[in-house]
């Protein structure tokens, strides 16, 4: 064997030591991974931290679907609850009458419910809202920028924004009466 031969084949050798702990670090990180897969298992997937709970509220300004326009701002003092939702949502459909009943209860001591449509096509959007008679302002984030920027992970999301403009409490899925009206009563 001449000398190149030699020193590839040492080169292509594997040690005894590296042939024995090679196996144990990918068998240590499987292992890793399984942990970490079943700690994950065991969270509460309907609650997702926000930084921004206690928190001023975002600005929120944009068109509804009507024409008109909402503003944040022009509701300081009142309690507002907003949605984030999408048409092809499934968890959207079963918390739509919920929210339209709290909107229906709630309107006339001081709530303001609106609707963020994310990621939808305005027609779908529409048929939406007609279908399951939402009467609250809604609108569409066409860019991005209002679920950017309250941080939304998923729909649908639902904050419940306080007289003063702070955000104090976000619920991830869809929401159900008791919690939606204890949320507001708690803020009222």
């Amino acid at each position: 064997m001449d000398e190149k031969t030699h020193q590839a084949s040492r080169l292509n050798a594997v040690s005894p030591v590296r042939r024995f702990w090679t196996p144990l670090w990918v068998f240590g990180g499987l292992l890793g991974l399984v942990g970490l897969l079943a700690w994950g298992l065991t969270r509460n997937a309907s609650f997702i931290p926000s930084p921004l709970v206690n928190q001023q509220a975002p600005p929120l300004e944009f068109a509804l679907f009507n024409g008109e326009r909402f503003s944040l701002t022009d509701y300081r003092g009142q309690v507002v609850v907003i949605n984030f939702w999408a048409s092809w949502c499934i968890p959207c459909k079963l918390e739509a009458p919920i929210l339209e009943g709290g909107w229906l209860t709630f309107r006339d001591r001081g709530v303001v419910f609106v609707g963020v449509n994310i990621q939808d096509e305005r027609r779908e959007a529409l048929a939406f809202i007609r279908e399951h008679g939402k009467t609250y302002p809604n609108g569409p984030d066409h860019d991005g920028k209002i679920t950017i920027d309250y941080g939304v992970y998923a729909v649908p999301e639902t904050f419940f924004i306080d007289r003063n403009g702070k955000i104090a409490y976000k619920h991830f899925g869809s929401l159900t009466l008791a919690v939606l009206s204890k949320q507001i009563k708690e803020l009222l």
